[in-house]
């Protein structure tokens, strides 16, 4: 069974006769949300859809945090500028661009045109709330008394389950400043009934300098927030979180979620809402950091690949296996490759690329996978996928027709919906090749001789004037030509290193390049005669 459809299984299971949930995720805008985070959205997504289409009722609440402190400067933004800021709730942070409200407004709006694209609608498979709204409208209020009438307690858990020591003058809150602003500063350091005192320290932290205020304030309605952990159990009840997965971190022994699970259960006498705990998303084989700018944005990749791909790559693999996405390498074309033979099994054909036969077991898990990747299930229709790296590769050929070298692939005229996937794949394949394709797929097709070919050697010559002769004998598919070629290089002396270099040498200047086949066969069959000639007769 397709894993979203065995968690939905396992859900229905945990909430006998429920009918009706709230599913629960949120990302913290302290900068460009970066592609891990859509692991976890994605998640939650399907399995709210897998749900729905079970005849339950399905809310899902993507919180955008805006309520946290900067506590972290990316790498892309004015040092000067945005440092008077460090420590004040992101809320309270201006935009980096005109036409904003503020900060997480800014990044907030591009990780929504993501999720739209992604087939995620606001207000029907999708519910977005804003941290510092649910503060400020007092939702928190009774939770926040609470734990504040714990902090023992808390401290012990934290001790307990993390070993993280706690002193005795330590509260589980921070609140906004007053005098400036900042709330990554201040210090609790006294409860008086429904108000606390406390110092807005001017080196409580590296990244941030408070003012040296002392006060008193009452820490409901957004005055006041609760760190992470404890805040988690908090959200937990707020919003009557029935279902919430988190990432790797988070589900490590003594780490976030056992210290939520313990404050929710033992301090706030609540509920834990079931878990889907997954891997992390590596870029590059690199976790990444939102903060820090590092590794590619959701906005970035989500111009490279198309939204069906996206949910395709984000629900691949089990959520405890984790995804190495690296652009600059194969794994684009190989996702393409995947999603291709997917689809094919989905709409009852055999997969190309696949070498491995495949049970029936395996075909109904790819038709799900196929399914939970679609934007809309509802209208997923069968058309010609011309692959792409074949695409790609058509795409460095100036004198090529893409088109009519696709419909040669196809066997037939396109259809208007071939069309469309075609332009898809040669828009998105020109962005590829332009700022990620790594130099061992890129080539260019030289108009002259280039200088390297003159060192070829005699048996690198005469296996190019076979070629020739060959290519001059008759037409041949790039299939038939790629077959042809290695029953030459098996009667040459050359190894197939050195044998296929030469007409990577000969024709593009380098010793590496696509397949030959099909590389030959899209050339003009004169120019590579009159070339490989030239260069196996130097005289």
């Amino acid at each position: 069974m397709f894993w979203v459809d065995h968690i939905a299984d396992e859900i229905i299971k945990a909430f006998p006769g429920k009918k009706s949930f709230i599913v629960r995720d949120e990302k913290t805008l302290s900068g460009r949300v970066h592609i891990g985070s859509l692991r976890g959205f994605v998640i939650h997504g399907v399995v709210a859809q897998a749900l729905r289409e079970r005849g339950c009722e399905v809310r899902y609440i993507f919180e955008l945090n805006d309520a946290d402190p900067m506590d972290g400067m990316p790498v892309y933004l004015d040092e000067k500028k945005f440092a008077p800021f460090m420590g004040k709730p992101l809320k309270d942070v201006p935009s980096p661009e005109p036409g904003f409200k503020n900060f997480p407004d800014y990044f907030g709006q591009e990780i929504k045109s993501v999720i739209e694209k992604m087939g995620f609608r606001e207000g029907k498979e999708i519910e977005y709330v804003l941290a510092s709204e649910l503060y400020s409208k007092g939702i928190y209020n009774k939770w926040i008394d609470k734990v504040l009438q714990s902090p023992e307690k808390i401290r012990a858990i934290y001790k307990e389950v993390s070993g993280s020591e706690k002193g005795d003058d330590w509260y589980p809150l921070q609140v906004i400043c007053e005098k400036c602003g900042k709330i990554g500063t201040t210090r609790v350091i006294g409860v008086h009934g429904k108000e606390v005192e406390y110092h807005c320290e001017e080196n409580m932290v590296k990244w941030a300098r408070g003012c040296g205020y002392n006060g008193k304030t009452d820490p409901y309605d957004g005055r006041g927030k609760l760190p992470w952990k404890v805040e988690w159990a908090v959200k937990w009840q707020g919003n009557n979180v029935d279902i919430e997965g988190s990432g790797k971190d988070h589900n490590a022994a003594g780490g976030s979620r056992d210290v939520s699970v313990r404050v929710a259960t033992e301090v706030l006498g609540g509920h834990v809402p079931f878990n889907i705990p997954y891997e992390f998303f590596l870029f590059g084989g690199a976790k990444m950091s939102s903060s820090k700018g590092k590794g590619a944005s959701a906005k970035e990749v989500s111009d490279l690949i198309p939204p069906e791909m996206l949910r395709f790559l984000m629900i691949g693999k089990q959520p405890n296996q984790p995804i190495d996405f690296d652009p600059e390498g194969d794994t684009i074309p190989r996702l393409y490759d995947r999603h291709d033979d997917v689809a094919r099994v989905y709409f009852g054909g055999k997969p190309e690329f696949t070498n491995v036969e495949i049970d029936e077991n395996e075909k109904k898990d790819m038709k799900r996978l196929y399914h939970f990747s679609q934007t809309d299930p509802s209208h997923a229709d069968e058309h010609f996928l011309p692959r792409f790296s074949r695409v790609a590769f058509l795409l460095q050929l100036p004198h090529i027709d893409v088109e009519k070298e696709v419909e040669k692939l196809k066997g037939g005229t396109l259809t208007v919906e071939d069309e469309k996937e075609l332009g898809l794949r040669v828009e998105l394949g020109k962005k590829w090749l332009s700022d990620y394709a790594s130099e061992r797929v890129k080539f260019e097709l030289q108009k002259n001789t280039p200088e390297v070919a003159r060192n070829l050697t005699p048996d690198q010559q005469k296996f190019l004037r076979d070629i020739a002769d060959l290519m001059d004998a008759k037409e041949s598919s790039g299939e038939e030509l790629h077959g042809a070629i290695h029953e030459l290089r098996k009667q040459s002396p050359l190894d197939a290193k050195n044998a296929f270099a030469a007409i990577y040498i000969a024709l593009l200047g380098k010793d590496s390049g696509p397949q030959a086949g099909w590389f030959l066969e899209a050339l003009d069959k004169e120019f590579v005669v009159k070339r490989f000639r030239e260069v196996s007769n130097p005289s």
